[in-house]
């Protein structure tokens, strides 16, 4: 699907949600990418399943876990606030107001928010430099912070907010180091990287396997065996504003 630029932006003044029944997931997945390009061997998705999130709504290890991680510092002043994994209320994810009828406690029920990986991200079209693309062999979308020159237009484009800039150097503000993973500095873009570290070592992302309410599901989307293939097959499940033509892979079930 190809939209210019002009239509992109007219999309984006308006959030659209839908709800995807599990044969038109599956018969997405049969047929041809968001860009037209072949499926990659590999589509990594996740399901974030809202009513088991909701069972605990004071839990933040998987932000905890994501931050700990990949050294994400938490920074009070919410104007240097920098974000990979993070809560919202479903009302504000979907701008639910689009579906009067509604139930309030389900408008206001929180929901794990984060990158996409979209099959055809806008971020990855606008980059100048090609700091930020998809891994053709599982569909991440990656971030290279040394060829990031901090023109935010991947922020620009990315219509779910799902990344950040570092004002300042996000360094001093870590208490806790870990030296596994590379930290940013002031004037570079970051955002969700799928922990594609963890997934070279044959783990799942910190997110995942921290959920105590086992909320977040993780997985291959071209392997019909997989988790996420069969929930998705199983129900209905909703994604954050498909109609753009982004293709997003992280599915939420309300």
């Amino acid at each position: 699907m190809n939209i210019t630029r002009k239509q992109f932006l007219g999309l984006a003044g308006a959030s659209i949600l839908v709800a995807v029944s599990g044969k038109q997931v599956l018969a997405e997945l049969e047929g041809e990418r968001q860009d037209g390009k072949p499926r990659p061997r590999k589509q990594y998705a996740m399901i974030v399943d809202t009513r088991k999130c909701s069972t605990l709504p004071d839990c933040t290890k998987c932000i905890d876990a994501c931050n700990s991680s990949h050294n994400v510092p938490v920074i009070p002043n919410p104007e240097h606030e920098i974000k990979w994994i993070w809560k919202e209320e479903v009302a504000n994810v979907f701008e639910a107001q689009q579906i009067p009828y509604l139930e309030t406690t389900l408008k206001e029920r929180a929901t794990i928010v984060l990158c996409n990986h979209c099959d055809n991200p806008p971020c990855v079209r606008v980059c100048p430099t090609g700091a930020t693309w998809k891994r053709e062999e599982d569909g991440i979308v990656m971030m290279d912070w040394h060829r990031c020159i901090g023109c935010r237009y991947c922020m620009a484009a990315c219509p779910y907010g799902s990344r950040s800039f570092n004002w300042i150097d996000p360094r001093t503000e870590l208490k806790v180091l870990n030296p596994a993973f590379p930290t940013r500095t002031k004037g570079v873009v970051e955002k969700c990287v799928f922990c594609y570290e963890r997934l070279a070592l044959g783990q799942g992302p910190a997110c995942a396997e921290v959920c105590p309410a086992k909320a977040l599901i993780f997985g291959d989307l071209n392997d019909p065996q997989s988790e996420v293939r069969k929930m998705l097959g199983s129900g209905l499940t909703l994604r954050r504003r498909p109609s753009l033509g982004t293709g997003p892979n992280i599915y939420y079930i309300l």
